[in-house]
């Protein structure tokens, strides 16, 4: 059975957005993880190379992206040995320049002898073992990915912890690859590490992937580690797990931003009513 998607590809570059890729501060808005989805699967399309593993990808997110058709174009910075850079830039029909990002690969090597420490293993329960749950976000919207919470929760203070996996393809007919399926992850770090007592009140202008391996399976796991803010300005991360352990972190820097009326838990998916007339 055929499922969703967030974009159709429209000849080589350019992709058309489904109402699915709806923003949880614009309705008209492009959502901040499409725009890393979409760095993530035009530069791994053009320039993914089975010897090398990407490692870092940022994505610089200066403009309010509008819901209309984009084109991707990427350039290689550095082909070397054994580093591979290469930038993106997503831009409207315009030639207006949405966002732009990078991917650093790294070419695979042979794992080196010692020890170095390491943070414990993430102890807690896996997916199958916590019941799904309902997520409520902004009306007329209903969820686009599936979390299962393991420990508190948007609009809370404390810690936060969750299960969560991709419920859409990303690319109409395209298979999601384990780079394109974390990469999306990557802008989760702004709502679940900057999210308080007080709902999210803080947009992020950028989001930077940090991977040490692609993830096996479908869920991949978010713990908040960190967030600090002064003056409007905030700095979210997150580590990232999968089911054998550690893949890596995410890191966000924020800036102050009132929400939606009653937008506390992340964006979704539109009702059928919406849909149909966005």
């Amino acid at each position: 059975m055929a499922r969703d998607f967030f974009f159709e590809q429209d000849g080589p570059g350019r992709f058309l957005p489904t109402p699915l890729t709806r923003g949880p501060w614009d309705p008209k808005s492009l959502h901040g993880r499409v725009l890393a989805g979409l760095i993530a699967h035009a530069v791994e399309v053009e320039h993914g190379d089975p010897d090398f593993h990407a490692a870092r990808l940022t994505t610089d997110m200066f403009r309010v992206a509008p819901m209309a058709p984009v084109t991707v174009t990427t350039f290689v910075r550095r082909d070397g040995n054994r580093i591979r850079v290469v930038d993106a830039s997503i831009s409207g029909d315009d030639g207006t320049e949405i966002a732009r990002g990078s991917v650093v690969f790294l070419r695979r090597a042979e794992q080196p002898e010692g020890q170095v420490w390491s943070p414990p293993l993430w102890e807690v329960p896996p997916p199958d073992l916590i019941a799904p749950q309902e997520m409520k976000g902004p009306p007329g919207m209903k969820p686009v990915w599936e979390t299962r919470r393991i420990e508190g929760d948007f609009g809370s203070l404390g810690q936060k912890r969750a299960w969560t996996r991709e419920t859409l393809d990303f690319v109409q007919g395209v298979e999601l690859t384990p780079f394109v399926r974390v990469a999306q992850i990557s802008d989760f770090a702004n709502p679940f590490a900057n999210s308080g007592s007080a709902g999210l009140n803080f947009v992020n202008a950028d989001a930077t992937l940090y991977l040490h391996r692609y993830p096996v399976g479908e869920w991949i796991g978010v713990e908040v580690v960190a967030h600090h803010s002064a003056d409007g300005i905030a700095v979210g991360e997150c580590a990232l797990y999968d089911e054998e352990g550690a893949i890596g972190r995410t890191t966000v820097c924020s800036v102050a931003n009132r929400r939606p009326a009653g937008m506390v838990k992340p964006p979704g998916r539109p009702e059928a009513s919406d849909a149909a007339s966005a």
